[in-house]
């Protein structure tokens, strides 16, 4: 696995492994997938899987062949074929797993995948690291010029190729673009060449990365993959407000979350009757109002009623009436078969046993101490305390007593 300290500074670069992200183990990279094989020897009479994955900047992988006599490992790495020239990444997965990557996303081992040339030396490492930091500067020149030519579209990311011959830029935008114009300027600016490449709004999401309403990292940017289409139809099903700033995400786009649950919902809701159930009573006719799937509870309101409270029916009662309803049949009321709500017994209540929620706890805590100051050797009554023999004590001379204590401490030091 990763390190154990792979948490992630303000500049977003690992803290853990001092590598800015190109640990040997490849633990720092989001889209990792764990090689439980790893370590396990290969049965005889089998050849080891020749194509390996790397990965690039962000999420960015792809499948390369190593060749016959040459070894890889994760973590090394390498000069992969690109075009044009040679690019450079980490190997991420090698082995049997690589096989069941290639078949999980659909692609084919033929004689067009590329092929790793060599493992990277220090001189490519260095051009490569040099490459790498120039993106930054890079994205912020490129926005101006793409301000300059008053285009709608979005530069997201860029992303130099590991020998700094090209230079692709990540774009979303809601039309089509002409660029030739800016891929003029983008060229003769950065001196390099230049690929436009558009993408999603889910896909820049990925590629930014971002924290979620829930707490944690965007599912986009961790461990989701494919990015399936959703509807409102997913949060009707789910009974949530149609609000669109709380069903969107970081992208604008709906919340890819609304499908993780989707399918329990639609077998939850399969049991119940459809929404426009009408039951028949001899006070009226009432409609449906809500539901509560995990309660099995359906809630009717009487239309000649619409100010009343609606009556809450357990799902078995419900299908009792309709069915009495099918026959001709009615009941008196609703209210014989509403559910009666439980009261919380009193060792579950919330009590405020030191008065820590009074809003007012704070107004007249000095007001006290003075006044317990003032009254300090007296009773309740204000007169002076009474000795042993039942004569009053007068209090003047351990007030000047405290007095001269205190007068002493002022001028001399604290004791230590």
């Amino acid at each position: 696995m990763g390190c154990a300290s792979c948490k992630k500074g303000p500049d977003g670069k690992p803290m853990g492994c001092r590598s800015n992200g190109n640990c040997g183990n490849c633990g720092c990279d989001v889209m990792t997938v764990f090689d439980w094989l790893e370590g396990v020897p290969i049965p005889e009479g089998q050849r080891a899987f020749d194509i390996v994955e790397v990965r690039f900047k962000r999420n960015r992988k792809g499948f390369y062949r190593i060749g016959q006599g040459r070894r890889v490992q994760t973590g090394d790495v390498a000069v992969v074929d690109a075009v044009p020239g040679e690019d450079m990444g980490i190997v991420s997965l090698t082995g049997e797993l690589v096989r069941a990557q290639m078949k999980a996303k659909r692609v084919k081992d033929t004689h067009e995948i590329r092929k790793v040339v060599r493992k990277a030396d220090m001189n490519d490492i260095t051009v490569w690291q040099a490459a790498r930091n120039r993106e930054d500067d890079t994205l912020s020149k490129a926005r101006l010029i793409v301000a300059e030519h008053k285009l709608d579209m979005k530069l997201g990311d860029v992303e130099f190729q590991g020998d700094g011959t090209k230079c692709t830029f990540y774009y979303t935008a809601e039309q089509r673009v002409d660029f030739r114009e800016l891929l003029r300027a983008l060229a003769s600016a950065f001196n390099v060449r230049i690929e436009m490449r558009q993408i999603g709004a889910r896909q820049e999401s990925a590629r930014l990365g971002g924290i979620g309403v829930c707490g944690r990292e965007l599912c986009c940017s961790t461990w989701l993959t494919d990015f399936r289409s959703v509807s409102t139809g997913a949060a009707r099903y789910q009974q949530l407000s149609l609000n669109p700033q709380k069903l969107a995400g970081q992208c604008g786009k709906l919340k890819c979350c609304l499908n993780f649950e989707l399918d329990q919902y639609k077998e939850a809701v399969a049991k119940f009757p459809p929404p426009s159930t009408k039951l028949m009573t001899r006070k009226g006719k009432a409609g449906h109002f809500k539901t509560d799937i995990f309660g099995d509870q359906m809630w009717f309101q009487y239309f000649d009623e619409p100010g009343a409270s609606p009556v809450p029916i357990g799902l078995e009662d419900v299908r009792n009436i309709m069915e009495m309803n099918a026959r001709g049949e009615k009941p008196d009321d609703l209210q014989k078969f509403a559910i009666l709500e439980e009261a919380a017994p009193e060792d579950a209540l919330y009590g405020d046993v030191v008065g820590q929620d009074d809003l007012n706890r704070f107004d007249n805590k000095g007001g006290q101490r003075r006044k317990s100051g003032r009254g300090r050797g007296k009773k309740g009554n204000g007169q002076p305390r009474a000795a042993s023999d039942g004569k009053p004590q007068s209090n003047q001379n351990g007030g000047d007593k405290r007095r001269s204590k205190r007068r002493k401490g002022r001028g001399s030091a604290p004791k230590t």
